[in-house]
């Protein structure tokens, strides 16, 4: 690694509080030159906007752009029509706030912030100006000119102040994702650690997978990184999808051997032998022609008789190849990345279904709750604005609008707002000196500079480590709004207790109000994951979701990152099969028989069909524990149908991922047992 990159990656938080406090003072003076209404927003969009990256800067910029203007345009068609019914006001506002928060829940993705600022953007903008209603179109634009100017002074900093690419991030993440994997596989293969120990592993490296896939979404506004670099790291993520799945159903095909007889010999050599391949870095090509040439010799072949254990071995054989088969095309692709080469012009042993954007799990009961949650909040705060008659109580709403839109994702939502309301209390006491205590002795901008450097740059060093992130951005974001820097100084005791006691309402209100409404937590949570799962599997065996194993797998492993995150309330039975990738494996070995049987013979397809049917029935009321043990009989008579097929390469792959399904979903059962043809018809 260069130098360069080297003291960026030592230094990445100082470097960016420094850029981030310079780009803040260039908006600031900028917009006191202009004479800019309320200049200090410039400064808060800056810190608003500022991310460590240059891409995620980037693509946060133009969302932030295409919010506010949406949220800027809907304060000028609300306030003025509505400003003479209060009660109405605060319905529309309520109700707007609530319906952006609702889909940037339910998207998810970076674009999701332009939902979200969309939505507070109204309360924002409208609640301060509704003593002048008349004025609404001048001071929005003001606003969104002051907001602008934030968002341009922190996307040129971004790209010209040592800057840090998502590209760089994504591959050195990739590269410690996938020898944190390699090891994992090695400790599968040579029998090292416990079953649990395998499953903790795979959902912490879920949750990393996760975070590599919504950087990745930043790719496209980095016009720094080429199209070679974005295209290569794009094919290394739908890899890197296969290989957790992929590494579970090898687990699963050994433990199914050990359990009846042992991993037959040569299978178990190899075996060692790959792992011993791996753990050297999977770097010699000759070494890995030689691995499939093994494989090949070793591989049973499966006739009309052939028993569970040929069966297993067979589909463990096939598995144990393509493993080898993704390692080396993610090896060439690390490279390719790495030298910014086409990776079009790499030999690929992979050819994988069509690319697609990573799937991600969805639920919109959980969004509609929390949004309502925090549309209510900003009712309970205009009522009580209303009902005092407190002029400043309007900013409460302001508050409850932003503070619940920001905190509608947490499970919980007590803990957070304890936490931010200790922020805001620094906030205070910070402004309360800054204000009254520092600025009255501020006579140039230099000197004001000079001022404000320690606290917001401390601020932004905090905002740049993962462990202080959230605390240290709002306190820059409040603490830049509180101080309401002006050209002159101007300091009114009164206005700024009622704006920090409105503060401080708007923040409680929202508490107790999400508290009530937001009751059931992370357990309840967990469980609408878990059961998510199977009706996923029921879907996909049921023909009613796409069959597309890359969106399939994205969304699953979505789920498990999910629930790696509430790992402390999920059942075990329920974390069991989560981690171990049960439900998605054999989702995925239902595409491939689907697939497969479409070389079958008309008897052999309506007995797997018919088999899926009954699958997709038991998926969708299951949650936890075993499935019907009726489906154990089924799925040994469609094995023994394809087994009465000509061999082929169709018959072959059906009867490995039928075994896979059986391996998957009936971990515990005994041997494959074919029951004779004459009551072997498979049931509708």
């Amino acid at each position: 690694m260069n130098q360069p990159s080297s003291f960026l990656s030592r230094n990445s938080a100082s470097v960016f509080t420094v850029r981030t406090f310079a780009a803040a003072m260039v908006a600031l003076s900028i917009a006191l030159l202009l004479d800019m209404p309320r200049p200090y927003w410039a400064m808060a969009s800056v810190y608003i906007t500022s991310n460590e990256l240059t891409g995620a800067t980037s693509s946060k910029a133009v969302y932030r752009v295409l919010g506010t203007l949406i949220g800027a345009t809907g304060t000028i068609v609300l306030i003025p029509n509505l400003v003479n019914a209060p009660e109405l006001l605060s319905l529309a506002v309520a109700l707007w706030a609530g319906v952006f928060l609702y889909f940037s829940l339910i998207d998810g993705t970076p674009r999701s912030y332009v939902f979200l600022l969309s939505g507070y953007t109204v309360a924002l903008l409208g609640f301060p100006i509704l003593s002048t209603p008349e004025s609404t179109f001048d001071i929005v634009a003001a606003r969104v000119q002051e907001i602008l100017l934030g968002i341009a002074c922190a996307s040129v900093a971004s790209r010209i102040v040592l800057p840090r690419t998502v590209a760089g991030t994504i591959a050195a993440r990739a590269e410690a994702w996938l020898a944190n994997t390699r090891q994992l596989t090695v400790d599968v293969l040579t029998g090292q650690g416990s079953d649990q120990e395998h499953d903790g592993e795979r959902m912490r490296l879920a949750a990393a997978a996760a975070e590599i896939d919504q950087l990745s979404r930043h790719l496209g506004f980095e016009t720094v990184t080429s199209a070679n670099t974005v295209r290569g790291l794009e094919l290394l993520r739908q890899r890197m999808l296969l290989l957790h799945p992929l590494l579970a159903s090898i687990e699963a095909r050994k433990n199914a051997l050990i359990s009846h007889g042992g991993v037959p010999p040569a299978i178990a050599d190899v075996s060692l032998r790959i792992a011993s391949w791996l753990a050297n870095g999977d770097q010699d090509e000759r070494d890995a022609d030689g691995l499939r040439a093994i494989l090949d010799e070793v591989q049973p072949q499966l006739d009309t008789n052939a028993n569970w254990t040929e069966i297993s071995a067979v589909g463990l054989a096939v598995r144990l190849r393509n493993l080898i088969d993704v390692m080396r095309d993610c090896r060439l692709l690390r490279e390719a990345t790495a030298d910014g080469r086409d990776p079009s012009s790499l030999a690929l042993a992979l050819t994988l279904d069509s690319p697609v954007p990573g799937a991600r799990h969805r639920d919109h009961g959980l969004a509609s709750w929390a949004a309502a949650a925090t549309a209510l909040s900003v009712l309970a705060c205009c009522a009580f604005w209303i009902a005092t008659g407190w002029t400043d109580g309007a900013s409460a709403a302001l508050f409850a609008a932003l503070v619940g839109s920001f905190l509608a994702g947490q499970d919980d939502p007590l803990p957070a707002f304890r936490k931010f309301f200790g922020v805001i209390l620094v906030v205070i006491v910070v402004t309360g000196i800054c204000t009254f205590g520092i600025l009255p002795r501020v006579t140039t901008f230099e000197m004001l500079v000079v001022a404000l450097a320690p606290t917001f740059l401390l601020f932004g060093w905090m905002t740049a480590r993962p462990a202080t992130g959230s605390t240290g951005s709002w306190l820059a974001i409040f603490t830049s709004v509180q101080l309401a820097l002006q050209s002159s100084y101007s300091a009114d005791f009164g206005a700024f207790a009622n704006s920090s006691i409105s503060l401080m309402v708007g923040v409680a209100l929202t508490a107790t109000t999400c508290g009530i409404v937001r009751t059931l937590g992370a357990t309840w949570i967990a469980n609408r994951l878990v059961r998510s799962n199977w009706r996923t599997l029921a879907a996909v065996a049921g023909r009613s979701s796409p069959q597309n194993r890359a969106a399939i797998g994205s969304l699953m492993q979505h789920r498990l990152a999910l629930l790696a995150a509430r790992i402390a309330v999920v059942p075990a039975v329920a974390r069991s099969d989560a981690a171990n990738l049960r439900q998605l494996r054999t989702a995925l070995n239902i595409v491939d028989v689907r697939h497969a049987s479409l070389g079958l013979s008309r008897a052999a397809t309506a007995g797997i069909d018919a088999l899926f049917d009954r699958l997709a029935s038991a998926a969708r009321t299951h949650t936890a524990g075993r499935l019907p043990d009726g489906l154990i009989g089924r799925l040994d008579d469609a094995i023994a149908s394809t087994l009465r097929e000509p061999a082929s390469k169709n018959r072959s792959d059906a009867l490995i991922g039928l075994s896979g399904i059986r391996a998957g979903l009936f971990p515990a059962a005994g041997s494959y047992q074919p029951r004779p043809s004459e009551q072997g018809s498979i049931a509708p």
